[in-house]
């Protein structure tokens, strides 16, 4: 009897034992992440190099950006010059509205550049209508700043900043196109052409090169004298003796 509740006892400590040992885990396999797809860089970049697995990262430059250039497509290069701008004829009185506004700009500019620009800047409306019906108002800049903006928006807005886009939008509505430029140059006379000498025709000179050949231009012998006996009174016989 003591042998089978010993054999029992062990047995119940077999069947413990196991329960306490965790079963193995069974490994995952770690899916691989794909690597992020890069943005293509902007034109005119170069594109960033390919990272390596396992290779120390590569330190990226930061290149400054290039400033913009500004084009000034109203500077004249010569002392004179002219701009033509042609205007819709039913917008005349807008356009006339912005030039008071730019001559008072002008009169009132604090800025020695502009100023030396209103100097020899004069407006004028053409009284012949413009191709297609337009009105033409000339620009008169004499003397012209070589190399300085003779645009509108540059002034307006300094003087005008919190009502430019108003003044804009009436100047570009009253324009019926882009305007033409023209610089002027002083015309200078060729100088004078050095004399040109006389050629003598040599078959009428006289030998030796003065006055006319002998004989020629002396009356001949005999003329130019009154006959004998004429232009004289005729002489009559003196009278008989007694």
């Amino acid at each position: 009897m003591r042998i089978v509740q010993t054999a029992a006892a062990v047995l119940l400590m077999g069947l413990g034992l196991q329960a306490q040992v965790p079963s193995p885990v069974t490994p995952t396999t770690q899916q691989p992440v794909p690597p992020v797809a890069q943005p293509a860089p902007p034109a005119g970049q170069p594109a960033p190099p390919v990272p390596v697995p396992g290779a120390p990262p590569v330190p990226t430059s930061i290149l400054p950006p290039v400033p913009a250039t500004p084009v000034l497509t109203r500077s004249f290069t010569a002392k004179t010059g002219l701009l033509f701008n042609a205007v819709r004829p039913e917008r005349a009185l807008d356009f006339e509205t912005v030039i008071g506004l730019l001559q008072d700009a002008l009169a009132k500019s604090t800025d020695p550049a502009v100023r030396a620009q209103a100097s020899g800047w004069k407006i004028f409306k053409a009284t012949e209508p413009g191709p297609n019906g337009t009105v033409m108002y000339v620009f008169v800049v004499d003397p012209a700043t070589p190399g300085a903006d003779y645009g509108l928006g540059r002034i307006l807005s300094d003087a005008y900043p919190d009502r430019i886009q108003e003044i804009w939008k009436l100047y570009t509505g009253a324009l019926a196109g882009g305007g033409s430029l023209l610089n002027l140059s002083p015309v200078v006379p060729p100088p004078p052409s050095p004399a040109t000498p006389t050629i003598t025709d040599p078959a009428t000179t006289a030998p030796g090169g003065r006055g006319a050949p002998a004989g020629r231009g002396a009356a001949p012998a005999g003329r130019g004298a009154a006959p004998a006996g004429r232009g004289a009174p005729p002489t009559r016989p003196a009278p008989p003796q007694p």
